[in-house]
């Protein structure tokens, strides 16, 4: 299916490859898998030669936000990154830089989810007077942040699990923002050759992905 969108280099255009993550995701959340996924595994020897992902997606480490299963997707098609409370920080800056540059990788995605536990735990460090329990925790705390403390400022009223959301949402947009402005390599990729990046959040409950940024 993926091959229905490549063009001759074998790239897929962003618009395409965010059609693919919408359809996959829809499959996932109605409990359907396609053959092209499940089959995918079969082909471990023809994948180990070489890889053409069409999307990039930096992902939090949560164990219930596994990216190629709620994409419906399988070997080969997503370069994944993952990272507690989906940061963004100079590794994972490079190694997004490095699937467009090599693959010809065309969207990033950032993904949030539901009841993120990093932002979470951020939100509290802001709210009550307790620190991480390492300074490797607080490195990840400080970079979550400036988002949540700019949600805690306009809306101190809203309810602890709104709150969370709001606040969830916020990080995922600052960390779209970073990408679109923090790299030379990849701000010459949106201006010249189609790169978009773009921010979404994953409902642990529902399964549903909703692309609410830059979209």
């Amino acid at each position: 299916m993926n091959d229905t969108f490549r063009q001759p280099d074998g790239r897929i255009p962003a618009k395409e490859a965010l059609e693919l993550l919408r359809a996959g995701n829809e499959r996932f959340a109605a409990n359907v898998r396609s053959v092209e996924a499940l089959q995918s595994g079969l082909m471990r020897a023809e994948h180990a030669e070489r890889q053409q992902p069409f999307a990039i997606v930096l992902a939090c480490s949560d164990s219930r936000v596994p990216v190629e299963i709620l994409f419906d997707q399988g070997l080969g098609t997503l370069f994944v990154i993952r990272v507690a409370g989906n940061i963004v920080a100079p590794s994972q800056i490079g190694s997004i830089e490095y699937a467009a540059e090599r693959f010809g990788t065309r969207l990033v995605v950032v993904l949030g989810h539901s009841q993120c536990g990093a932002v979470g735990a951020t939100l509290e460090s802001l709210t009550a007077p307790r620190e991480p329990a390492s300074s490797n925790q607080l490195s990840i705390v400080n970079r979550i942040r400036p988002a949540v403390d700019a949600v805690l400022s306009a809306n101190r009223e809203l309810d602890p699990a709104r709150l969370w959301r709001e606040c969830v949402r916020a990080n995922v947009r600052m960390a779209v923002a970073h990408l679109r402005q923090g790299s030379v390599l990849l701000e010459r990729l949106i201006l010249e050759d189609g790169m978009r990046i773009v921010g979404a959040e994953y409902d642990l409950v529902t399964g549903r992905v909703d692309f609410f940024e830059g979209t």
